[in-house]
């Protein structure tokens, strides 16, 4: 795949602002996503990564960006409580397209303190237990392991819920760098589910098994379920919650909001 060069006004010397990335964010908008991810390359080389948990949006990009030749870096979370079909499937995913996935596990003491103090499955207990959890097992995991680097690509999309209608192709990552130094990119924000499903059918993408069985969001073991008829992709995750955003909090704002 061969792709025209992304011409961008420049961002500053070694530091761009929020409003530089703002602007720039406008402008690399209207790209499709093969263009967003060949940009994000260019800019930021060795300093770009791929965390993905491996559904069907992570992989358009991972496949995008394979037919590009750019080679990425993908990190998967490891949280301790993912269905036996996701590890089978990262193996799919490496024999597939060559890449090593390089999984990202909790702090093992921080999960036995939390496991000691509230049980292993202290997320069926409130909605600040289950945030909790996945502070533990996900969002502090993938806060250290994104430390290195400057932009990460992510396959959120507006269509997946209500919370995320408003994802920007590009944005500074405030959810999990309060200081805005790290540039999260979304290249598949504007996709719609027959879209991705159409690139997937048509490239031969591998696909976590479980979508067979009726899933459309797919986490923890415990607590993601197939959606049911004319409920959004994300409705089946938490689904026992009755109040909030249906996230772990990889997207969401320090102050409660979603990004």
């Amino acid at each position: 795949m061969e792709i025209a060069p992304v011409k961008t006004a420049p961002v500053g010397e070694q530091d761009p602002t929020a409003e530089d990335w703002r602007a720039e964010a406008a402008r690399l908008e209207p790209l499709p996503a093969e263009r967003v991810i060949a940009w994000a390359a260019e800019r930021f080389g060795d300093g770009l990564v791929l965390s993905t948990s491996l559904q069907a949006g992570g992989l358009v990009i991972l496949d995008l960006a394979h037919r590009l030749g750019i080679p990425l870096r993908v990190l998967t979370l490891d949280t301790g409580r993912l269905p036996e079909e996701t590890h089978e499937h990262v193996e799919r995913v490496r024999r597939h397209y060559g890449v090593d996935v390089e999984m990202v596990s909790p702090d093992a003491s921080e999960v036995e303190r939390m496991v000691r103090r509230a049980g292993p499955n202290l997320f069926r207990r409130s909605v600040e237990e289950r945030r909790e959890c996945c502070r533990v097992r996900k969002v502090e995991p993938l806060r250290r392991a994104l430390a290195p680097f400057p932009a990460w690509l992510s396959g959120l999309r507006r269509n997946q819920s209500a919370a995320r209608a408003g994802t920007p192709k590009v944005q500074v990552d405030l959810a999990l760098d309060p200081a805005g130094r790290r540039l999260k990119i979304n290249p598949l924000a504007n996709w719609d589910e027959a879209r991705l499903w159409a690139y997937v059918r048509d490239h031969g993408v591998p696909y976590h098994p479980l979508y067979d069985q009726g899933y459309l969001s797919i986490g923890c073991l415990p607590c993601t379920r197939p959606v049911r008829p004319a409920e959004e992709p994300r409705a089946a995750r938490w689904w026992w919650e009755e109040d909030g955003p249906r996230e772990c909090g990889l997207h969401i704002l320090p102050t409660g909001g979603a990004q």
